[in-house]
């Protein structure tokens, strides 16, 4: 059976737009997930030890992830250059965390070059995740 050609256009384009919203609909243990498949460790794989460890060190230079997010995930940061208040990072203190594939990529991107000089590691950022999602209020 073929579809009108007319509504063809239409039908795809919706189709479509469900799946990219699909895509973006995430939650925090579901981009960890994702992260594991790109590091490549199973389950238990990452460590909120080597997060805590890695978000509270300084990598080369003078600046760490709790320059700007605190040492306590739980509470509000501010940006060291910028003055700019942060949320909290811990997904038990802001739900909205780590929902968004798209803002994690680019925030791990950013930040990631300011205090590396590099981009992480898929590993790095699920150890991070872990250590963030091991926090409770």
């Amino acid at each position: 059976m073929f579809l009108n050609q007319s509504v063809t256009p239409y039908l795809l384009g919706g189709l479509l737009g469900a799946a990219v919203v699909a895509a973006q609909a995430a939650t925090p243990l579901e981009l960890q997930q994702q992260m594991a498949t790109a590091a490549r460790v199973s389950g238990g794989g990452f460590s909120a030890q080597r997060g805590r460890t890695f978000f509270s060190q300084t990598h080369g230079n003078d600046w760490s992830c709790t320059s700007c997010h605190t040492a306590n995930p739980l509470a509000p940061g501010r940006h060291v250059v910028t003055g700019k208040d942060i949320a909290p990072l811990a997904p038990a203190a802001n739900p909205q965390r780590f929902t968004d594939p798209a803002k994690v990529e680019k925030w791990f991107a950013r930040n990631c070059n300011d205090v590396l000089k590099r981009t992480c590691t898929a590993a790095e950022k699920g150890d991070v995740l872990e250590y963030l999602l091991s926090l409770a209020k």
